[in-house]
């Protein structure tokens, strides 16, 4: 990726202008850290004091106390740099993520039964489900090494936020759905059927 400060500008505007639609929709909004000079191979994060080697993570440590920020205060802090796009889970929203291959079943069982859900896409190939809070996962899923379920204490990355190898997209913008996130259950239900669908089969949309 090119991290020029032009090429960074120009995501810094779209960032903030999606932080602050969010937190005005009541979802915890964080700035992270963001990709920066890369030496030996090796993508370093800026935003703290110094750089750190893994991200994107919140800038601010005590992220946990900032959780329900005013909208104002959020255009605030992507006023000079352009930071990661994070969301407390936990709180209004919970991630279901899965890797690619699953996620595309997944998504077309939902299809199946006209249920839209908003999905994120990061570079490395993993989606998140976003459901509402207050779930945990079935055991089914629980046991499977490919899913993840973001919950109180933790958070994600949203689009446009830059990772070190692209942008996190949205494979189905919560538009989609009104802005109504479903019942963690829905989603797990058709993970759970995607789980068991084997690899190449295509589940039926009618």
């Amino acid at each position: 990726m090119d991290w020029s400060d032009s090429w960074r500008g120009a995501f810094r505007i779209e960032l903030r202008a999606e932080a602050v639609s969010l937190a005005y929709r009541g979802w915890p909004v964080l700035p992270g850290t963001y990709p920066t000079a890369t030496e030996n191979g090796v993508t370093q994060w800026a935003g703290r004091s110094g750089l750190e080697l893994h991200g994107p993570i919140p800038v601010h440590r005590d992220w946990v106390d900032r959780i329900g920020t005013s909208p104002d205060q959020v255009a605030t802090w992507w006023a000079g740099r352009s930071y990661s796009l994070l969301v407390a889970t936990g709180h209004v929203v919970d991630a279901i993520e899965v890797g690619t291959a699953l996620g595309r079943r997944a998504a077309v069982a939902l299809r199946s039964i006209g249920v839209p859900v908003p999905i994120a896409a990061t570079p490395s190939g993993r989606w998140m489900f976003l459901v509402k809070s207050g779930s945990t996962l079935n055991s089914e899923l629980a046991g499977n090494s490919d899913v993840h379920h973001y919950a109180k204490g933790e958070y994600i990355p949203l689009p446009p936020t830059t990772m070190a190898h692209g942008v996190v997209h949205w494979r189905v913008k919560p538009q989609v759905c009104g802005w109504n996130l479903p019942d963690a259950h829905v989603v797990q239900d058709a993970l759970v059927e995607a789980v068991r669908t084997p690899a190449g089969y295509q589940l039926q949309t009618a």
